[in-house]
């Protein structure tokens, strides 16, 4: 697990069954967006920018921001544009997409 996302693991296990986009994430406590940011070693301001819309975020940093958060923002949610099955496996995929719709 990254450093500095070892803080959010029994809330981010908690939200994950009902999944959340990456703005929620980031204002649910002080300091959360910086600490996701040198998480996954990105500018904060690319986190904020992100997280507001005003930038799509990279398909390849998906897979990075699902582990920070421990899967409480996953690929699908921050890219639904992006076939996400290719890396997780048809029935991953199938379950990750499952688990969300019944939230």
């Amino acid at each position: 697990m990254v450093e500095g996302a070892k803080c959010f693991t029994s809330l981010s296990d908690s939200l994950n069954m009902f999944g959340m986009n990456l703005l929620e994430y980031v204002n649910l406590a002080r300091g959360r967006r910086s600490a996701l940011a040198r998480s996954i070693r990105a500018p904060a301001i690319l986190v904020t920018q992100w997280a507001s819309g005003q930038r799509k975020v990279p398909a390849e940093r998906c897979p990075e921001i699902e582990r920070a958060t421990n899967g409480a923002v996953r690929c699908e949610d921050l890219r639904p544009d992006v076939d996400w099955s290719v890396l997780r496996g048809p029935g991953q995929a199938q379950s990750a997409t499952a688990g969300a719709e019944h939230a």
